[in-house]
């Protein structure tokens, strides 16, 4: 009789680059499809309105979709979001860890991939907002909304010319929905 083991965060960080992206959930390794040309676009558009805005307003850091966070300890769970942002008071003084981020980002986008089922991303909100999160924005193109969670059960879906605002987290970030998703 064989016993396997759950995999640690640290064995995560170890293995070898294959090429294939990973993540643990709760002990259990799953393997991410590469994601397609939309998706990918998605990411861009999302992290290219981001990121400048967060950097000229010093607000803190956005990190783009390899970055793993580690959200719980035995069994361990580490997640990478395809946009988070973390606010300026949470980053070190003496820099950025090498390793995965220990907890949630402040923020977590998930742009949901047409293999993702409800269930997945109903969970990878669960774990986002019980490691920490303070928001998370579910992103999905085939209906073309951003549901906005400010709390697990504060939910507000935008469409259209309905406008993402950042609220307490990016004050004064607002973004168009339809420019998400924009060909």
């Amino acid at each position: 009789m064989s016993i396997s083991h759950a995999t640690t965060a640290d064995e995560l960080w170890k293995l070898p680059n294959t090429g294939v992206r990973l993540e643990l959930v709760r002990g259990e390794l799953r393997s991410m499809s590469p994601a397609g040309s939309e998706h990918g676009s998605i990411i861009a558009e999302i992290t290219g309105s981001l990121q400048p805005f967060v950097k000229s307003h010093q607000l803190g850091k956005v990190f783009g979709a390899e970055t793993g966070f580690k959200l719980s300890t035995d069994p361990d769970t580490v997640r990478a979001p395809d946009v988070a942002f973390i606010r300026r008071e949470r980053i070190p003084k003496t820099g950025l860890p090498k390793a995965f981020w220990p907890g949630a980002p402040d923020l977590a986008i998930e742009v949901v991939s047409p293999n993702d089922t409800v269930e997945e991303v109903d969970e990878k909100v669960a774990d986002w907002f019980k490691a920490g999160a303070l928001a998370v924005w579910i992103v999905k193109p085939k209906t073309q909304t951003v549901t906005v969670f400010s709390a697990p059960n504060v939910v507000v879906v935008l469409t259209g010319d309905d406008e993402i605002d950042g609220g307490e987290l990016l004050p004064g970030f607002r973004y168009r929905v339809s420019d998400v998703f924009a060909p």
